[in-house]
């Protein structure tokens, strides 16, 4: 069992700079991807940026460019430096990860508000 724990977040305003971090603990052999997936009200929950252990990373169109992904393995904790944010960046983030052997986890969520 893993457990993720998500901090950071909260409201800032168009323009501004946001960090996120998600640690996890528990029980595991190895955790290969981790990442962040948002949810907006009213829509699905869809991919913001993954990073696998190796560091190879992928992010949505829609924030490349503007979000840096990152992890420590030794720490099993993964961040997202989210720079330039508009009011659509607003939504609750979600830190994800899977497993060797795979299983997939998600912590409780963060908001972020991007709002003058």
């Amino acid at each position: 069992q893993v457990q993720l724990v998500e901090s950071g977040g909260g409201l800032v305003q168009p323009g501004g700079s946001l960090g996120l971090s998600c640690e996890a603990s528990g029980t595991f052999f190895r955790i290969n991807v981790m990442g962040w997936y948002r949810q907006a009200p009213g829509k699905q929950r869809e991919l913001v940026a993954t990073i696998t252990r190796g560091g190879h990373t992928n992010y949505a169109d829609s924030v490349r460019g503007r979000f840096t992904i990152s992890r420590d393995n030794a720490k099993n904790t993964v961040y997202l430096q989210m720079d330039s944010l508009k009011p659509e960046d607003t939504a609750v983030y979600y830190c994800y990860c899977n497993t060797v052997p795979f299983r997939e986890y998600w912590g409780q969520g963060t908001q972020v508000t991007v709002s003058s």
